[in-house]
Parts: structure tokens; sequence; C-alpha cells
């Protein structure tokens, strides 16, 4: 699948799983992006909030997570009915091309790509119940490759067509139901892929609108 860098995809967590306040990147990444950013439109009146930027090998932000709603925690048996919140994620569209110093090639992006680090986003904070440490992290290992599998296969059948509006023109996503939240991917008029996961909020009622001003978000 052409896609970006996998680092970058997810904030560090901490040792008991829980997502690490400090990880979560300021506004100054956003900025440096050269493509705009997307999250919920004007219907969503709730929390906002910026979580991080992922760069390519040279440097360049290629794509970066807003959230919306309640800042999620690591799924648990106390916590799985009572968390709504949307993260959408945005993802330069880019062709394969030459670093910039001139020594490697970076991988091109696409939908695919918007899926897998939603898929890889949902999966973050997510922790089956009565699954301790280790084997937790076999389980975030198998999913993680298996979203990035379905990721490659849109067309297949664990995906479903959904169309919602960004910015305010109706468009088709890939759409994907999990035990514990949801997924999307899809792509924008402005050049950029769209991705989406949630818990706890129907992607059904959703749309998407470019932010006019990333930095109101500090």
């Amino acid at each position: 699948m052409e896609t970006t860098s996998r680092v970058g995809a997810q904030a560090p967590a901490a040792e008991d799983g829980q997502q690490v306040p400090s990880a979560r990147r300021t506004v100054d990444g956003y900025l440096l992006a050269h493509f705009p950013w997307y999250g919920l439109d004007e219907a969503f009146t709730g929390p906002r909030w910026l979580m991080q930027v992922g760069t390519s090998a040279d440097g360049a932000v290629e794509h970066g997570s807003i959230g919306h709603g309640e800042e999620p925690s690591v799924r648990s048996e106390s916590t799985e009915d009572k968390e709504r919140f949307a993260v959408v994620v945005t993802v330069a569209a880019s062709p394969s091309r030459r670093s910039a110093d001139g020594t490697g090639l970076l991988e091109a992006t696409s939908v695919s790509s918007a899926a897998w680090l939603a898929g890889v986003g949902l999966l973050s904070f997510t922790w089956p119940g009565q699954m301790d440490h280790t084997r937790r992290d076999d389980w975030l290992d198998q999913q993680t490759e298996t979203a990035w599998v379905l990721a490659d296969d849109l067309e297949g059948p664990d995906w479903s067509s959904l169309s919602l509006p960004v910015d305010g023109v109706p468009t088709l996503f890939h759409y994907r139901e999990l035990e514990f939240g949801w997924v999307l991917a899809g792509s924008t008029r402005e050049g950029v892929h769209v991705g989406a996961y949630g818990r706890g909020m129907s992607a059904y009622g959703l749309g998407f609108a470019m932010i006019k001003d990333i930095a109101a978000y500090a």
C-alpha cells in the first residue's frame, strides 16, 4: 500500500496504557503544514482539541489529528459506555517522490493512508477487558497488522459506503464498524485525504469542514 510512514501514527502511551498528555503537540507543527486541516463542521458544538502531527522522512508535516468531544482514555469496562469522541485525521495527498536531500524515496499517500492512520488511532485507545499488558501488546500488534491489511483493500467486504458532507458537498467515504468503535476514510476537493475514528458518537450524522484558523485550537 502507498502510504506515509507509520512513525508518528499515535502518541506514546504510559505503562498503564493511558495516553500521555505531554506527548500531544502544540499548534506549531500544524502551522508548518502546506495543506489545509479538516475537522467536524459547525454542526458539532462540543470541545475540540489538538492531538499530534506526523512527518515524513525529510521532516515535512504529512498528517495530523484533531479531536472532538471528550478526550478519550484507553477503553476499559468503566469507560467504554461513557466516552463520546470523534477524531479527524488529515493526510496530505502526495505522490511518491525523492526526499529533499535526494538520498531516499518518500512513499505516496492515498485514501488507504487515512484509513490505516484512523484504524491505528482507534486501537491506541482500546484495551479489551480482562487482558493484561503482555497480552494486550500481542493483541495490539495483531490488530494493527489487520488494520493495515484492511486499509489496503477498501473495496473489500469489510468496508461499506457512507456519504457525508465535506465543506457542504456530499462525499463518499469507506466505512467500517468495529466492536470498539468505527473508522472511515475518503478524499476532499482540497487535495487531502480525510480519515476519522470514534466511539460513542454515530458516524452517520457527522460532517467535515476545512478549519479556517488552526491557531484557534491552541
